[in-house]
C-alpha cells in the first residue's frame, strides 16, 4: 500500500491541475491566492470547494455538470484526491483543481469572498471529546472558511454520523449561523439538491445496510453581514 502510494505522489506532480504548496510557498504567498482566475481558471467564477475530499467524486461531478463554475478539491491525503484529479484529466475538464494541503491552510489559498460554497462529504467525525476542535464544522474552521467566502455563500454537511450532525446544529445555532436545511434522512426528503445525485463507495455501503444518511446546509453570520462588491 505504501509503495502504491507513493507511486500516486509521484503521478500526481505531473498533473498541471495539481497543487502541493510547501510550507514557505504557503508563508510568502500561494501564487494563486485572488488569482485563480485567470492565472489558472478561464472563466470569472467563484469557486466551489470541496473539504477533506477523498477521492473527490463531488468536484468531479461538479465540474462535469457545471462546466461554468470553477471547482476545488482540498484534502491532506494526496493519493486517494490523485483519483479525482486523474479522472478530470481523463474526461478533459478544465474547470477543475486539486490542492494537497491541510484544511487550516485554507486562507492561505484562497483569498477573502474568492469561494462561493463549500462541500464537506462525510468527514472524520472525530468522537473524542478532546477531538472536537479537530471536527471540520467546529468554530476555529467555521471561522477558517468566514475568510475565503463572499456573502451568498452556502456550506453544505453530509455526514452519516449522528452525533457529529447533532454537534453542527448545535454549533449553528449556538454560533447564530443561519440554518437553510436540515434533514436526518436526505434519501427520504423532498429536497431537491444535487448532493443527493453523488454517493461515495462508503456511502453505498451504508445505505445498502440500512444506515440514514444526514444532510444540512448553512451560512456563516459573520460573513452574511460582509458588504457585497
Amino acid at each position: 500500500m505504501a509503495k502504491k502510494k507513493r507511486i500516486f505522489w509521484a503521478e500526481s506532480k505531473k498533473l498541471p491541475h495539481f497543487f502541493e504548496p510547501a510550507y514557505c510557498e504557503l508563508i510568502e504567498g500561494f501564487r494563486l491566492r485572488g488569482n485563480w482566475y485567470p492565472s489558472f481558471f478561464s472563466q470569472p467564477s467563484p469557486i466551489y470547494l470541496e473539504v477533506g475530499c477523498g477521492k473527490a467524486e463531488y468536484t468531479v461531478f461538479n465540474a462535469r455538470k457545471y462546466p461554468l463554475r470553477n471547482h476545488v478539491a482540498v484534502d491532506i491525503k494526496g493519493a486517494r484526491m490523485f483519483i479525482g484529479a486523474r479522472q478530470c484529466l481523463q474526461l478533459g475538464l478544465t474547470n477543475a483543481a486539486f490542492v494537497r494541503t491541510q484544511v487550516q491552510n485554507l486562507h492561505k489559498i484562497f483569498a477573502p469572498g474568492e469561494v462561493n460554497e463549500i462541500f464537506i462529504p462525510f468527514p472524520d467525525p472525530q468522537p473524542n471529546k478532546p477531538s472536537e476542535r479537530h471536527r471540520l464544522t467546529s468554530p476555529r474552521f467555521l471561522d477558517t472558511y468566514a475568510n475565503i467566502l463572499n456573502p451568498d455563500h452556502v456550506i453544505h454537511l453530509k455526514t452519516d454520523n449522528l452525533s457529529f450532525f447533532e454537534y453542527t446544529l448545535n454549533v449553528i445555532s449556538n454560533e447564530g449561523h443561519r440554518l437553510l436545511y436540515a434533514t436526518y434522512d436526505l434519501y427520504s426528503s423532498t429536497d431537491d439538491n444535487d448532493i443527493k445525485q453523488v454517493q461515495t463507495f462508503y456511502e453505498k455501503q451504508w445505505l445498502a445496510s440500512g444506515a440514514k444518511i444526514l444532510y444540512l446546509r448553512f451560512q456563516l453570520k459573520d460573513v452574511l453581514l460582509k458588504p457585497k462588491e
